[in-house]
């Protein structure tokens, strides 16, 4: 059985406080018991489930939502006074008989949800002490479930504290582990900085040696081509030079006879006719050859005395004619 008490101000006496008792199982719309009581009289009644059933098609309403309505009106307590009325009217042949009525209150109008006869009680003493005892039941209920939500409300203030002190220890622990990481992640990109440092300027010494190196080796082209174009001009000399022989000493020596006997007019170029050449290699073949001469006449070999004498006399004639090359260099 459940049970609901709560006072109520009727609109026929709005200045009188009357307590309304309800009680009912499992659902309010299978029917309910109802007693009323000023404190010195009490009356009361009953509803049951056809009667809900019959007023709610009186009201035009759902029997859903019409026990919704009803449950609301008595059992909200304080909560209903904005939105349900009530009143009551004593019938004149019937002293003993109230006629109690329900009613919800729109805007500007209001509409009865139902109503019921209650009788008077024979010994309202005993419907007083039951109140009353409700009352301290409920009193006694709401203490211990003061004193449960007090020891619930100590024991999460307890909790909360202790999780406080976890809270700071784990802040305090956060920031010296971001300090620590900190330190260690400044280490670390150190390093990192200076490997970046050392790898660029190894880059920048490798992309030095590897210019230098280009350099070096064009410079190395240059010279095997200016050596490979001398060296095959200096083959061309030496190629023209066994072509033309140098004339014997005996062909100096007539040479120099007839240049002694004939006139001016008649002297005779023996150099042979052949191209212009490059002056340089030539140059230095000259003086090669010159060399070579001045050794052979610093060291002559033994030999018979007229063949000595025909050598120096050779030696001398070629020494005074001028080869073909200083010929040209006179030009």
């Amino acid at each position: 059985m459940q049970k609901q008490v709560c006072k109520i101000q009727p609109v026929c006496e709005p200045d009188s406080i009357y307590y309304l008792c309800i009680t009912w199982k499992d659902n309010i719309g299978r029917g309910f018991d109802l007693i009323l009581c000023d404190g010195q009289s009490a009356w009361t009644g009953t509803v049951s489930e056809e009667e809900i059933s019959k007023e709610a098609v009186e009201v035009a309403m759902e029997r859903e939502k019409y026990v919704d309505e009803l449950c609301k009106a008595l059992t909200l307590g304080a909560k209903r006074t904005e939105n349900y009325c009530f009143d009551f009217s004593k019938d004149g042949s019937k002293p003993d008989v109230l006629q109690f009525s329900y009613e919800k209150l729109l805007k500007d109008v209001s509409f009865k949800l139902g109503s019921m006869e209650l009788t008077i009680v024979s010994n309202p003493t005993e419907v007083i002490k039951e109140l009353i005892n409700y009352g301290l039941d409920c009193t006694a209920e709401e203490r211990a479930r003061n004193e449960h939500l007090q020891k619930e409300n100590e024991r999460l203030q307890s909790d909360w504290s202790y999780i406080m002190g976890e809270l700071e220890k784990c802040v305090k622990a956060k920031e010296e582990l971001e300090q620590d990481l900190y330190a260690r992640f400044i280490l670390v990109l150190n390093e990192k900085k200076r490997k970046i440092r050392q790898l660029r300027a190894s880059q920048q010494s490798s992309s030095g040696d590897r210019a230098d190196m280009a350099t070096a080796q064009r410079a190395s082209a240059t010279e095997e081509d200016y050596g490979g174009s001398t060296d095959e001009e200096s083959k061309d000399s030496d190629s023209e030079s066994n072509s033309h022989p140098r004339p014997s000493t005996s062909a100096n020596a007539v040479h120099k006879t007839i240049s002694t006997d004939n006139s001016p007019h008649d002297t005779f170029d023996i150099a042979p006719s052949r191209k212009r050449r490059q002056r340089l290699p030539k140059t230095h073949s000259t003086e090669k050859k010159k060399a070579a001469v001045e050794e052979e006449s610093s060291n002559p070999a033994p030999q018979k005395s007229g063949t000595c004498h025909a050598a120096g006399k050779s030696l001398e004639t070629a020494k005074n004619i001028a080869e073909p090359e200083d010929l040209f260099e006179d030009f």
